[in-house]
Formats: structure tokens, C-alpha cells, sequence
């Protein structure tokens, strides 16, 4: 399998696991906030932001999804969601910092927070590496 293949599938993946977790919080966000862990922890049940953010992972999920299928689109959308996985992601280490939660927050967060923020940043960076080959004259990208 190739880079290309790779990172496609990736994206497909990460796309649709956060559009699948998006569609949750907005259906059953009573549902979400009892079943994640560490959600619990973080304050009362709000419906309210659940769905709110809940429509956040559907964007994020949708961005990764259509990137993945136009390449045109792919660095805008996929640089977008990534800067929002990654302020998420850096929200968790600021709790952990300032003692809102403790150091095991970071290892239980990894596989919903920072794990997707890493993968978003190494998609973003092999389209912005794509995008500049195919634009590249010696590519044959120039028309």
C-alpha cells in the first residue's frame, strides 16, 4: 500500500470516527456524557454544550471525510480541523498543568484527544507536501 492509500484511509477513519462521535453527542448526549470516560469528571451534565460540540466532531468528521475525497479542498479543510483538534488536545495538558485534573487525565484522554490531533497534523502535513508537488513544474503540475 502507498503513502497516498495510507493517509487516504487515515482520513477516511479519522472521519469517520469523529463524525460517528459527533452524531452521539447530538442524538444522546445524556448517553455520551455517562458512557466516555473522564467525562464525568469534567463537571455536570450540560445537554446544552454536549451538542455544541457534538456539532464540532460532526464538522471536523465531514472536513476529513470530503478532503479525503477532493483533493482541492484537502490542506484547507484538513488544516482547519486540525487546529481545533490540536487547541483541544492542548486544553487537556492546560487542566492537567494548572491541577484541574491530574497527570492519568493525559494517558486516558490519548486515544480521543491526542491521538487524532497527531494524526490530523501528519495528514495535514503529507497534503501540504502533495499540494506542492503536483503544483511543482516538474511534477507536471503546472497547466
Amino acid at each position: 500500500m502507498n503513502l497516498t492509500k495510507i493517509c487516504i484511509a487515515t482520513a477516511v477513519l479519522l472521519g469517520l470516527s469523529m463524525a460517528a462521535n459527533g452524531l452521539f453527542m447530538l442524538v444522546a448526549p445524556g448517553t455520551w456524557y455517562l458512557a466516555v470516560p473522564g467525562v464525568i469528571s469534567t463537571g455536570p451534565f450540560n445537554q446544552h454544550f454536549v451538542r455544541d460540540i457534538g456539532l464540532v466532531f460532526l464538522f471536523i468528521g465531514t472536513a476529513f471525510l470530503v478532503g479525503a475525497a477532493r483533493p482541492q479542498a484537502r490542506l484547507f479543510l484538513w488544516g482547519a480541523a486540525t487546529l481545533w483538534l490540536w487547541g483541544h488536545a492542548l486544553f487537556h495538558v492546560w487542566e492537567v498543568a494548572v491541577g484541574i485534573c491530574g497527570p492519568s487525565a493525559l494517558a486516558r484522554d490519548f486515544p480521543a484527544v491526542t491521538l487524532p490531533a497527531i494524526l490530523a497534523a501528519v495528514l495535514t502535513l503529507w497534503a501540504r507536501s502533495s499540494a506542492a508537488v503536483q503544483a511543482s513544474p516538474v511534477a507536471g503540475g503546472v497547466r
